[in-house]
């Protein structure tokens, strides 16, 4: 069974991550399976907008760590990063359907999406710190710019989870829905804007983000940097093999 499910439907792209043994942790394959797809989708004519989901009980618990301690992102070109930029440079509008939990990844990734629903239930979590390795995704960048400094500062700082209330009310998710209506809903609205005049779709999301997505590259890049210098510290190698071995 594929660990990434794509489905198209009257101009989107619905892209379900598929692991549910894991959590729909994600592996070094899956981001290369993720990066060609939105890739492709980008050059598309048929596919107007992409909608990310897990299912309706968890988004994503992250990265699996098992699969981080035998592939670490240690260079420029690792699955992750080049999944990063794929996300940040996606021209078309991009939303994501979140049940359940988002760790990690399954949160930063929300940043690069134009549009997000959540379930009431879903809870969100940045524990890099936690794990001795710090933010990726430009998340540095972007958080503080759309929680403010302060309230960024201690969701990075602490690694402490978050609920879908405060995400909502800090402006990372556009609604709350009962998590049965998740994941229909994100589709209905990709539906509609699948609708409009593709090249005005196109050039408003590009101008939404006029010089933030090359700021948001070096960030990806410099986040990268400093991720594989700690990743190679004692103090993240003994957070991460901890992590990893406990009971899911």
């Amino acid at each position: 069974m594929s660990e990434i499910l794509t489905q198209q439907t009257a101009g989107v792209l619905v892209v379900t991550f598929n692991r549910p043994a894991r959590k729909n942790a994600f592996t070094a394959p899956m981001y290369q399976a993720l990066t060609q797809i939105l890739n492709s989708a980008a050059l598309a004519d048929d596919i107007q907008a992409v909608v990310l989901q897990g299912s309706a009980s968890v988004f994503s618990a992250g990265n699996d760590l098992n699969d981080f301690i035998e592939y670490p992102p240690l260079q420029a070109q690792a699955p992750v990063w080049q999944f990063l930029h794929a996300l940040n440079n996606f021209p078309k509008p991009l939303l994501a359907a979140v049940c359940g939990l988002a760790v990690g990844i399954g949160s930063t990734l929300l940043l690069h999406c134009d549009l997000v629903y959540a379930a009431t239930d879903a809870r969100f979590s940045l524990p890099f710190v936690n794990l001795g390795v710090c933010p990726e995704g430009a998340s540095t960048l972007l958080l503080p710019r759309l929680l403010g400094y302060q309230v960024a500062a201690e969701a990075l700082l602490t690694g402490e989870a978050f609920d879908a209330d405060f995400a909502l009310r800090a402006g990372l998710v556009n609604r709350l829905l009962p998590a049965a209506e998740v994941q229909g809903w994100a589709l209905a609205q990709a539906q509609k804007i699948a609708q409009k005049p593709s090249a005005a779709v196109i050039h408003t999301k590009r101008l939404l983000k006029q010089g933030l997505q090359g700021e948001a590259n070096a960030r990806i890049d410099a986040e990268a940097q400093a991720f594989a210098m700690l990743l190679q510290q004692e103090a993240a190698q003994t957070a991460i093999a901890a992590f990893a071995k406990r009971p899911r």
